[in-house]
């Protein structure tokens, strides 16, 4: 594998990315994924066209701190003009490490407007779109994060790969579904395999990695060089630790006792409650309420504890259930 220029893959390195989720990869989670042992942060991912409008509330959405880089922000979109400009934008505003093209979304709401995952159903698109956003940001390495394919009839994994190889994309994550699979069935690591033998910038591995000894098989048997964990680290941010222990080949930490999951459900609302835009005058705080939620799965009555978050209003009510 060539050096992609992105330090977080050097020699010996394999890098722990928390995956960009809408709704959930806030700078409060991000946070806490980064103290429980994420190396690479991504943001939730925004659409060029608000960016290049100026709109306030989706510029709030890809905040971070300097404390949580390596952070990149994901951006989205079906223009190559304005994925470029909002590129731009980004690298002159906010310099993240770096900025990732979403090609893997599955939503409709996103390939209704032939971005995201329906992208890799217009090869030529999808490798416009890349180098404009290449040549569009020379001082910021751009990556892509996206899926096998469209359906099971139309699998592109490797060559998907070797066009933004060729596009002049320095990182690649691949989510290991099609797009048609959404989050159903399971990830198809061998596809993922293929792609990072077929190409010499770093692919990262992305589907089903629940536990450490998953992550420890998908390391050994895919030659991926990094992996991005997502759905499994909404409830168990300390995953990444745990991970990390397994290839270090060390003892695993201590899992987190009932009162530390509670003790970081109740940070986690305050600093939700802190950092949100526009300020809720009223202070009601039941939009954070899907955010909290994972956090409760293996705290005992947790359904219990769910359905009476669900009738707090205020901070308040929250922290004093």
């Amino acid at each position: 594998m060539a050096s992609s220029g992105l330090a977080w893959f050097g020699a010996g390195r394999f890098p722990l990315y928390l995956a960009p989720m809408a709704g959930h990869t806030d700078t409060a989670f991000r946070a806490l994924c980064k103290e429980y042992g994420a190396d690479v942060l991504v943001t939730e991912f925004v659409q060029a066209v608000p960016l290049v409008r100026d709109v306030a509330r989706t510029w709030h959405t890809i905040e971070f701190h300097d404390a949580q880089r390596p952070v990149g922000v994901q951006i989205f979109g079906a223009t190559p003009d304005l994925m470029a400009r909002a590129a731009q934008l980004l690298e002159e505003r906010l310099h993240p490490d770096f900025i990732d093209i979403n090609f893997g979304c599955p939503a409709h709401k996103v390939v209704e407007q032939n971005a995201g995952a329906g992208l890799l159903r217009t090869p030529a698109l999808l490798q416009e779109i890349a180098r404009a956003v290449v040549r569009a940001v020379p001082f910021t390495p751009v990556t892509a994060k996206m899926r096998l394919g469209w359906d099971a009839s139309s699998i592109v994994t490797v060559d998907a790969a070797r066009w933004l190889e060729d596009a002049g994309v320095r990182a690649i994550a691949i989510h290991g579904r099609t797009r048609a699979q959404g989050y159903s069935g399971e990830a198809d690591w061998l596809e993922i395999a293929r792609a990072a033998a077929a190409v010499s910038v770093p692919v990262v591995g992305n589907g089903d990695i629940r536990d450490a000894a998953t992550a420890l098989l998908r390391q050994r048997e895919s030659g991926v060089a990094g992996l991005m964990i997502g759905r499994a680290a909404l409830g168990n941010p300390w995953l990444f630790s745990e991970i990390k222990a397994a290839l270090r080949n060390t003892l695993p930490p201590a899992p987190p006792t009932d009162t530390e999951r509670m003790d970081t459900l109740m940070r986690y609302a305050r600093i939700l409650a802190a950092e949100a835009a526009p300020p809720r005058p009223d202070g009601d705080v039941r939009w954070m309420l899907p955010r909290l939620f994972p956090l409760t799965q293996q705290i005992p009555g947790a359904r219990k504890l769910r359905a009476r978050l669900s009738a707090c209003h205020t901070l308040d009510d929250i922290l004093s259930l």
